[in-house]
This record gives C-alpha cells, structure tokens and sequence, in this order.
C-alpha cells in the first residue's frame, strides 16, 4: 500500500445466489483511493458500482451475498477478514456511508437529533448533552437553517433534500477519514441535487476527508471528482484523472457514456444512447463484458477478457483496441468533449 492510498480495493469479486443462480455482480474491480481526494465511480444500473461500495463497509448480507474474494486495505489492513464487532466500529467512525434514499435510511419514529446524537455517543462516548450539541453544529454546517428547532422535529418534517442533508450531518458526525456517497441525489429535483453536490464538494474540502462518489451522472463527476472509476458488466472498463476520463477516453463503453450526455446545442436533437443492453450476470460473458454492444468489436473481445493496459501513468483501460495489432479506431465527435 503506497503512502498516500487510504484505502486499495483489489481483484474484489461479489456474489448473489438467487433461486439457485450465482448472480455475479463484482468480477475482479481493483481501484485506490488517495487521501483527501474525491473518487468517482460511474456507470449504468447494474454495473456492480453500489455493490463495491457497500462491500468496502461489509454491507453484503450472507445470504444471499457474498464477497467471494479479494482484498480492502484501509490502513494497512485488510477489511475482508475483519469480524462484524471491528466492522461496526470502523462505520460511521472511520468509514461513513450516505445511501439513495433518505427517508428510507432515516427512523421515522426518532426525532433527527436524537439519530445524530446517538452515532456520536456510541462511537465517541461522550455524554449526551455533548452529543446533542454537536448535533445542532452539524446541522447548522449542512446548512439547516434553526438547528436549535430543527433538532427536535421528525424526518417526515423535512423536505427531501433537507433529509438528505441530515443523513450528511449523520455521516460526519464522527468526523470519518472516507465517506461513500451512493447516488446521494437519485431522488432529488434537479436543483437540489446541484445544492447538495455543492455542499458535499464544500464540506470534503473543508474537512479534508477522502470521498467516493457512486453515480452515473457524469456532470457530477466533471464538478467533484479527482479521478474516475468506469464500471461495465461488474468490472472496471477504464480508470483515470477527471481529464483523461473526459477529453482522453480510451474505452468505447466511455464514449458511449460521454455521447450521452445532453450538450448545449443539443435542443431539439434526440439524444444518443448505447445501443442493447447490459450483460446478464448470472451467466456472464466470457470475454469483454461491452462487446455485445461495441460497434468496434472483434472475434477476440467476445472470446476472451482483455488485457488492462496503462496509456499513461495515472490512466487504465481493459479494451483490445489498445493492442498494437487491433485496427486504429478515433474517438466519435459525439464524445469530444470541449476544453
């Protein structure tokens, strides 16, 4: 593990047995998280990106779920062999994890004060009155206006995104060294999601945590993240800086991400998708996941898995259009994005 890495995710492989099926949803994703840095892992439903993020908690549950093998380093050891008791000292306190839907994740019958306070006193052990005014603080710094009342009223009480920020001022509230952001805005209307992405971009710097950020918003990743994980078909596709990933792209599955994307001049345009549809993961394809759907694919990538290949020292991409024998293949206009 180099100095700077959090947290190393490697060769991680995650299964589900359904009706007597092995669904295998993560195959091998390897990625690193730097300290103080936002890491964005995007792709479609299904790409096995929530899945990796709640294995790194040990959120699967046995059954159905099961985290077949590889290795999560945090600090020099591995999460994988850790007992619940360790793991549910390391949520929240060091690890901290805000999920889709608030009003699902929050207890309806608890007044949100009481669920802040409640994640300080058990991981720090304080006293509640302690608790509770580090509850108002962190409400006040997610931005909610009138802590002091606020503090003393239900979920059901708060807005949507007023509920997403108390599932943040949970999240922080025992000052985590990573937090893990899965589709935090899913539900939200469209500015509001920009108000939260906004404070969780604000509050990462500001408290200078690591952050992983799940979406398949690509707008969100231009704005917050450092470098990017692309996940197809439960593997990782192609992993870069925020620029690489968007104005160097090397995988065809990016492409087709990029050339979805509305673009300014769009109106009026239909918009572009990727043709087909995602793998079946319960009897998955033997070569690259993508190929099915690529307009560049060979009789190589459906018979065997490529290789990852480094097009720069920060920069990966699984695909045998790298290979030197592949046929030269340029980046679709649709998926140039403009510096």
């Amino acid at each position: 593990m180099t100095n700077d890495n959090i947290l190393e995710v490697k060769d991680l492989q995650v299964s589900f047995n359904t009706n007597n099926t092995e669904v295998q949803a993560v195959r091998g994703v390897h990625f690193e998280l730097k300290e103080k840095e936002t890491l964005a892992i995007v792709g479609e439903s299904g790409s096995g990106k929530s899945v990796t993020a709640q294995s790194i908690l040990k959120l699967i549950s046995e059954p159905p779920g099961k985290i077949k093998s590889g290795s999560i380093i945090y600090k020099g050891e591995d999460l994988i062999f850790k007992s619940d008791r360790y793991m549910s000292n390391i949520r929240g306190k060091e690890i901290s994890m805000i999920f889709q839907d608030p009003m699902s994740s929050l207890n309806p019958t608890l007044k949100v004060g009481r669920q802040i306070a409640e994640t300080i006193m058990k991981h720090e052990k304080v006293k509640k009155e302690v608790a509770y005014k580090r509850a108002k603080e962190l409400l006040s710094l997610v931005g909610i206006p009138n802590p002091e009342q606020r503090i003393n009223q239900y979920p059901h009480e708060f807005s949507g995104g007023m509920r997403q920020r108390v599932m943040i001022a949970i999240a922080l509230s025992c000052n985590p060294k990573i937090l893990i952001a899965d589709e935090p805005t899913t539900a939200l209307d469209v500015t509001i999601q920009a108000q939260i992405m906004e404070l969780l971009n604000d509050l990462q710097q500001k408290l200078n945590m690591s952050t992983i950020i799940i979406t398949h918003d690509l707008g969100v990743v231009a704005n917050m993240a450092h470098r990017v994980v692309v996940m197809y078909g439960g593997k990782v596709a192609e992993t870069g800086t925020v620029d690489e990933i968007f104005y160097e792209p090397k995988h065809p599955y990016t492409w087709g991400l990029l050339s979805s994307v509305p673009k300014l001049d769009s109106k009026g345009k239909k918009l572009i998708a990727i043709d087909g549809s995602p793998p079946n993961l319960a009897n998955p394809p033997k070569g690259c996941p993508f190929a099915s759907r690529c307009p560049h694919a060979m009789n190589i990538c459906i018979d065997h898995a490529p290789e990852v290949v480094h097009t720069s020292t920060t920069q990966k991409t699984a695909c045998w259009l790298l290979d030197e024998k592949a046929p030269t293949v340029e980046i679709p206009e649709t998926a140039r994005i403009e510096g």
